[in-house]
């Protein structure tokens, strides 16, 4: 039997997890629909404790906290990634993480009882935690369940439970369903539901083989979990990949974060992760509506992944800011430009989730092996998040200086970011974890004037 099918229980484990990616685009995408009811809610609440109507510039900056904690709490939460996904297994990891989804839910939901913005702040920062740590889990727990063959378009499920979050974060946010004054508070708490739905479903899902098998060290547990996901009674072959580095952990041990960086061994792999996390925020997707992310995504659900994609992505996402910039700057003398910037917008869209959107989520657990892992993929969670965060705030600045030309810097670095993929990002359609490792062994052993057998050596003896 095929070992690459996609079984019921991979796919329920898969869609399951998936629930996390769908709470992080909900909650991006929820604050903005009622904004201007929520400013209402904090004057009046303001007018409520002070007798008098808060200020343009307090409210402005109760507001910009509202949005920008939530990506404070993303840097945190993405950070602590490897303090859960080692101690409590992956799976365990994401239920636990529900916690702070209901927290956050009640505090949100009850700020406006509360007459408290202060609740709605923290509620924010608090999904922003949940929301961290779910894109660190996520992305490794779907990697480590997945067979080689098809860990790269189930890890697509990612970006698509994230964009579909902010689908349904836009039409929620309709005043005719919950964007209004009576029932916002509801909207923005509507990730109770979510929330409850996956710890439902998430104990009836297996642990990662991974975990189980190199962390846990319980062989038979790890074998039966396979053959559950795999369908097949014959998994010698995933056995065999995951003990290969198993044996290749007993040489790197676990590595923290400061070991992360130390090691020479990782610093090409690191760079990378770090790159394509910044190639994602940094790429001006922020900058356009949210809307069409879906298209992009199911058209790219389509086809199989590999590198290719993510160039291609990046060069279309270049030429389509190109053209952006060229019809928002004609569009006072020619009216039919605004056509045309509406075709540049989708086509940029649809380019991001080809390429940016989707691969640097998944493509970290692919360029480490279990050791490294988790540091790895919190590190690339933390590069996200804070560029994620410099965008949000820093955008509008920028745009107002720079008016219709705003998005020549965004292609400036498309570009550059496009001649690094080319030059460093090594293809992983198809390849084992320890290929790809093996590959930056090799790498890393040349630039040091090293054996990778030595540079092992030394990594082992010095750097762990």
């Amino acid at each position: 039997m095929d070992t690459n099918q996609i079984t019921l229980p991979l796919l329920m484990s898969v869609g399951t997890a998936v629930i996390g990616s769908l709470q992080f685009g909900y909650n991006t995408g929820v604050i903005n629909a009622p904004q201007k009811i929520i400013e209402n809610f904090i004057n009046q609440t303001w007018s409520h404790r002070y007798n008098e109507p808060i200020s343009k510039t307090s409210l402005t900056a109760v507001w910009s906290i509202a949005v920008a904690i939530f990506s404070v709490g993303g840097i945190f939460g993405s950070f602590s990634v490897g303090l859960f996904v080692n101690r409590l297994g992956r799976r365990n990891s994401m239920l636990m993480a529900n916690i702070l989804a209901f927290i956050s839910a009640v505090l949100m939901g009850f700020s406006k009882m509360a007459k408290s913005w202060e609740m709605l702040i923290i509620g924010r920062f608090v999904v922003g935690l949940y929301c961290g740590l779910s894109t660190g889990f996520v992305p490794m727990y779907v990697g480590e369940i997945s067979p080689t063959a098809l860990r790269g378009a189930l890890g697509t499920l990612h970006q698509l439970g994230i964009v579909i979050g902010i689908l349904i974060a836009q039409i929620f946010g309709l005043e005719a369903i919950m964007g209004n004054d009576n029932l916002w508070p509801l909207l923005l708490a509507f990730l109770f539901i979510p929330a409850v739905i996956q710890c439902v479903l998430l104990p009836l899902c297996p642990e990662s083989p991974r975990f189980l098998l190199i962390n846990k060290n319980e062989e038979n547990k790890a074998k039966s979990v396979l053959k559950k996901l795999r369908g097949t009674t014959d998994v010698s072959a995933d056995m065999q990949e995951m003990k290969e580095e198993s044996r290749q952990m007993m040489r790197e041990k676990k590595v923290t974060i400061l070991e992360l960086f130390r090691s020479p061994l990782y610093r090409q792999p690191l760079l990378i992760a770090v790159m394509l996390q910044l190639s994602q925020q940094l790429s001006g997707i922020n900058a356009v509506t949210f809307t069409v992310h879906v298209y992009g995504t199911l058209t790219f659900l389509l086809i199989s992944l590999c590198l290719s994609l993510h160039l291609l992505g990046l060069m279309g996402m270049a030429g389509s800011a190109i053209l952006m910039t060229i019809a928002l700057a004609l569009l006072e003398q020619l009216k039919w430009m605004s056509y045309v910037s509406i075709v540049a917008i989708f086509a940029f869209v649809a380019f991001f989730e080809i390429g940016p959107g989707p691969i640097p989520w998944f493509i970290v657990a692919e360029l480490f092996s279990q050791g490294p892992r988790p540091s790895a993929i919190a590190v690339a969670g933390f590069s996200n998040w804070t560029a994620n965060f410099i965008v949000g705030m820093g955008f509008q600045y920028v745009a107002d200086a720079c008016g219709p030309y705003v998005f020549v810097i965004f292609t400036v670095l498309l570009v550059i970011f496009f001649i690094f993929t080319y030059f460093k990002v090594p293809e992983t359609k198809g390849r084992t974890f320890d290929d790809i490792t093996a590959g930056f062994r090799q790498t890393s052993a040349m630039a040091e004037k090293h054996t990778p057998e030595e540079l092992n050596s030394l990594g082992a003896d010095s750097q762990l």
